[in-house]
């Protein structure tokens, strides 16, 4: 499956929903969708983008979940029966993290506190660390734990799974993403 730059384009502002398991156990935080993920409806469906690869590597998938042309019912079901969700801080697409504002960074950030308070989940991890500082005004945070404003719910921040982001080789998401796996019981401790 494969898209023209236009066909992209006319998915530009539109939003994807959440997919929240019941129960939710892990929830991995995009910055935003892109643009092949609002035409396909599936989180991180860029080719390229290394957020299943990551998780496979670490173990947390079975298989390698190929969401290019939107989720398979079986890839589909490894996240949810393992209560794996995936958000954003801001729903809006767009063909860069870059192309959002300061103010929509920081609704997000309230959005996904009113996301946590409802659903729950074990562990929260965002995926992106400039777009963390911004949207919840930490400006000196750095990767991994963080103290979480929710009770009885981890807070952890990892590297994002862009292909932009040369910053983290495949398996330093890997090792960052079990981390966070065994914090919500999606993989056994240590």
């Amino acid at each position: 499956m494969g898209f023209t730059r236009a066909e992209l384009d006319s998915y530009r502002d539109r939003t994807v929903p959440d997919l929240l398991p019941d129960p939710l156990r892990l929830l991995f935080v995009g910055i935003n969708p892109g643009l092949w993920t609002a035409a396909t409806g599936a989180h991180f469906a860029r080719p390229g983008n290394r957020f299943y690869p990551a998780l496979h590597r670490a173990g947390i998938t079975d298989t390698r979940i190929d969401a290019a042309a939107g989720y398979d019912p079986a890839d589909l079901a490894q996240l949810t029966g393992r209560g794996i969700g995936i958000s954003n801080v801001c729903p809006r697409a767009t063909a860069r993290a870059d192309e959002l504002t300061r103010e929509e960074l920081r609704e997000g950030a309230r959005r996904l506190d009113r996301l946590v308070r409802e659903h729950h989940p074990a562990v929260v991890a965002v995926l992106g660390i400039t777009a963390y500082r911004e949207a919840f005004e930490r400006p000196g945070a750095a990767t991994g734990r963080q103290d979480a404003p929710w009770p009885g719910t981890a807070l952890f921040v990892a590297p994002n799974p862009s292909g932009l982001n040369a910053h983290s080789s495949l398996d330093d998401l890997a090792h960052a993403y079990a981390e966070i796996a065994r914090a919500a019981g999606v993989l056994p401790g240590r």
